[in-house]
């Protein structure tokens, strides 16, 4: 047995047990001369003495051990103060820590299956564990079982987030954490994470009996090589001895309990351990009955401490303590900590030895490092990554049958890739990674339950519209994003840095990243329509302002015309302005001067009349009560309807008929169209969009549409039988 203690002489001439940081803390210039801190000092050496002395029974226990077992193990060693060996061994797989048992490791099989835990509660967190999963994905060469402990919101997030990345050999299970929270909830805890930051307590409880070992990571972790690496530490660890835990020092002096006056932390073996990385043994804690043990220290230590302050790493110290024989110490370089009292500059030499960056500061990225430049790239580096690239197959492994997979392969080998319109047809069946809820949600419906939401897609160069739309409507908003990976960041410090957006908890932002060549609208749309917590909806455009008061008035308006017991869709009409500075009418007077002097027009009045002329303009001027109205060829206008509508035809892409074809299906489920007499909503001038002007200009991009067009019309045959002839009829004619 190999165990590496720093030694330093105390006043009573006997050794005392110092990790290497921690031998740092008590030189000379650190002690001074007066009576308490001598103290102080000598307290702190019996301390230690205690800990020596345990550490020493575990040496002789392992010398009794065979000379070829004792050989094994010493086969490489690592200076906990200067980082690595050699890079080559390390590649190998060969790790060590403060103690023996597990020593060099084969390598971890071609295709075995590497186990993660993760403990992930709210929107943030849900953000966060994404780059983690990118920056594991990105060097992994295993398959993955990801077992996801969240609340309902990072399952929501988290499982659409998944089922739509259709990363090959990813397995994801998820645990309900508000299940488990009475496990917990009667520890007091201090710490940011709340409750959530106990649930790693209760893994052996949790995760399924079957499960011997499994890495457990906290989400502000980043990955800078491949995590088998990491499994395979568990390999080295036989059935004998009794190690279960596998941690990394904590890297500041937080255990030593010197950071301030009357700073008093829960105990710890000298520096305690971090808990952001963790490798269970599951199979052997369950055997030494693990629960009873954490419970039990838990309970004695909280009768003097009364909270925890770092949540479960107080309570695995306190456990440790008293056991110090659980714990197999990793390598620094597997947490390296940047928290808030870090001293992580001194457990490693060279930057390119880190295996796990830790960003455990509430400050995170403005944490103080002199490599911090170097962490944080390599944080943003997977922050922006493409995770559309993480989709490749790992060569060699089968992956599970995944049906989902299997379908969309099928249908894509039904197209005839010989079709001069193969890209549009093949985009209908794209399934584009989507991250809901990308930034804090929160609405509490009214008690007379006729809340309507706006409903609204964008892409990068409508970012500017937000703002103005959450001024103009006050109710809750669900919009889907077309950004990529870097675009969504862009996003986010866009919307951190908007009063406006952030005193907003009402707006459901949700990511659909780019994929492919056409900006799919309609899937935009349904992604939007289908995460609403309202029972009625307002499908609208991310380029209109509705007029101020509509939110309101719309409410009122579906309980007069009875949305809840009848198919109707209440037409908003719609204008528009050919100025970028306009002195938005208060009133549906002032707009019909506005009309009338030439400020204002009808929506599309001098392109595509047809698209709302069937609102009838010249009947709203003077209506004051709601109207009925009909369905003509190419209508489209903008609708509050019930969420149980009918989804948009993702056979649309780009520009053309998208919402044409929604209404014609409206019609054909036989929903009235009726005016409302007060509402309006006005278009705001900015540049063409890239899709209009390929329509415009691409002639096979015309004939591609007119073809669709035709094809959904033959589907709406299919669907509505009869009723359906006059769309075909009114197509003839227009």
């Amino acid at each position: 047995m190999y165990i590496c203690l720093c030694v330093v002489k105390a006043k009573y001439g006997k050794p005392v047990s110092l990790s290497p940081l921690e031998s740092q803390a008590h030189s000379p210039r650190y002690t001074a001369s007066s009576q308490r801190e001598r103290e102080s000092l000598e307290v702190r050496v019996r301390e230690v003495e205690e800990e020596n002395r345990a550490l020493r029974r575990q040496l002789s226990l392992a010398q009794g051990q065979s000379p070829a077992h004792r050989h094994r193990n010493h086969s490489k060693t690592y200076s906990m103060e200067e980082g690595t060996g050699d890079s080559e061994n390390l590649r190998a797989g060969i790790v060590a820590g403060n103690s023996s048992e597990c020593g060099q490791q084969p390598a971890v099989e071609k295709c075995e299956t590497i186990h993660v835990a993760i403990v992930c509660a709210g929107y943030n967190a849900s953000r966060d564990v994404v780059t983690l999963v990118k920056s594991v994905l990105f060097h992994r060469r295993n398959p993955l079982h990801f077992h996801l402990i969240a609340d309902s919101i990072a399952e929501q997030i988290l499982a659409t987030l998944f089922q739509t990345w259709m990363v090959p050999a990813v397995r994801v299970d998820f645990y309900n954490a508000d299940e488990l929270k009475s496990e917990v909830s009667w520890i007091p805890n201090k710490h940011y994470s709340g409750i959530y930051g106990l649930m790693k307590l209760v893994l052996t409880k949790t995760l399924p009996a079957n499960l011997e070992r499994v890495i457990v990571l906290d989400t502000d972790i980043t990955f800078a090589t491949d995590i088998a690496e990491l499994w395979a530490v568990f390999l080295a660890c036989g059935e004998e001895g009794q190690q279960v835990l596998g941690l990394v020092e904590n890297q500041s002096d937080w255990y030593l309990g010197n950071l301030w006056k009357n700073h008093r932390p829960w105990p710890a073996l000298g520096r305690g351990y971090n808990t952001g990385v963790i490798l269970l043994l599951l199979d052997k804690l369950r055997k030494m009955k693990w629960e009873q043990m954490w419970r039990l220290t838990a309970e004695r230590e909280l009768m003097g401490m009364l909270s925890t302050s770092l949540a479960d790493q107080d309570i695995f110290n306190a456990v440790i303590k008293q056991n110090p024989f659980l714990v197999y110490q990793l390598p620094c370089f597997w947490n390296v900590q940047l928290s808030d009292h870090t001293r992580s500059e001194q457990c490693y030499r060279d930057v390119s030895d880190l295996k796990v960056i830790h960003w455990n500061s509430p400050k995170k990225l403005r944490v103080k490092n002199k490599h911090v430049e170097f962490f944080r790239n390599l944080y943003l580096t997977f922050l922006e990554y493409d995770g559309n690239l993480l989709r490749r197959e790992l060569f060699g492994c089968p992956s599970e049958t995944d049906v989902n997979s299997e379908n969309l392969q099928k249908q894509l080998s039904e197209l005839d890739e010989d079709d001069l319109c193969y890209e549009f047809r093949r985009e209908r069946f794209t399934v584009h990674r989507t991250h809901l809820y990308f930034l804090h949600y929160e609405f509490e419906p009214s008690a007379d339950n006729t809340d309507v939401t706006l409903v609204a897609q964008l892409s990068m160069d409508r970012l500017q519209m937000l703002e103005a739309i959450c001024k103009h409507w006050e109710g809750p908003i669900s919009l889907a994003l077309y950004l990529s990976d870097a675009e969504a960041q862009q996003f986010l410090r866009y919307a951190q840095g908007s009063e406006v957006l952030m005193s907003r908890q009402n707006v459901g932002y949700h990511i659909v990243y780019k994929e492919g060549q056409f900006y799919p609208v309609n899937l935009l749309r349904n992604v939007a329509m289908k995460h609403i917590s309202t029972p009625y909806m307002f499908l609208s455009d991310i380029d209109f302002l509705p007029m101020y008061g509509l939110y309101e008035y719309l409410r009122k308006s579906v309980i007069q015309l009875d949305l809840v017991n009848t198919k109707k869709a209440m037409i908003v009409p719609a204008f528009e302005t050919l100025r970028y500075r306009l002195s938005f009418p208060k009133s549906k007077a002032e707009l019909l001067s506005m009309l009338d002097m030439g400020t204002l027009f009808t929506f599309r009045y001098h392109v595509w009349t047809k698209g709302h002329a069937p609102t009838n303009f010249a009947k709203w001027r003077t209506a004051t009560t709601p109207y009925q109205v009909e369905w003509e060829a190419d209508f489209e206008p903008y609708v509050v309807v019930r969420r149980d509508c009918p989804e948009y035809d993702r056979r649309f892409v780009g520009f053309g008929w998208n919402k044409v074809a929604h209404i014609m299906e409206l019609d054909a489920q036989e929903y009235e169209f009726t005016v409302l007499p007060n509402a309006y909503m006005i278009h705001m001038p900015h540049a063409p969009s890239f899709d209009i002007t390929k329509f415009r200009s691409n002639k096979q991009y015309r004939i591609c549409l007119k073809t669709l067009k035709e094809e959904f019309q033959q589907d709406m045959s299919r669907r509505y039988g009869f009723a359906a002839l006059k769309y075909l009829t009114a197509e003839n004619n227009s």
